[in-house]
């Protein structure tokens, strides 16, 4: 009876436990992404020059502006995406080969927003 008293007694606090984890998780990453701000393509489009350049890519939008003067490619390259959405530029790179992963990574440090729905 002492053993199952026991086990009854450590399923309760673990099981307790677990819900208060996945309770405190939730909402905490709901309200991060509620709380991230959100432009229109009209916002963006108002970013489009080498020394003022946003990008939405896949929903995401990044203010490049300070990665422009170190982009390995010529300025005019980047200039045509600056104020547009720009995946495909950068899914293909203007000749259909995707950016590399760490590419992808170093964008991130450029994020802003979300584009608004």
């Amino acid at each position: 009876m002492k053993k199952f008293m026991f086990a009854s007694f450590i399923a309760f606090w673990a099981s307790l436990g677990t819900i208060a984890v996945l309770h405190g998780v939730g909402p905490q990453e709901a309200t991060a992404e509620s709380d991230e701000a959100q432009y229109t393509l009209d916002d963006v489009a108002e970013h489009d020059s080498l020394d003022d350049c946003w990008m939405a890519i896949e929903g995401t939008v990044y203010d490049v502006t300070d990665y422009v003067p170190r982009h390995p490619a010529p300025d005019s390259v980047i200039k045509p995406w600056c104020g547009k959405e720009a995946t495909e530029g950068m899914r293909t790179k203007g000749a259909n080969r995707d950016h590399s992963s760490m590419a992808w990574q170093m964008l991130e440090d450029y994020r802003i927003g979300v584009l608004a729905e």
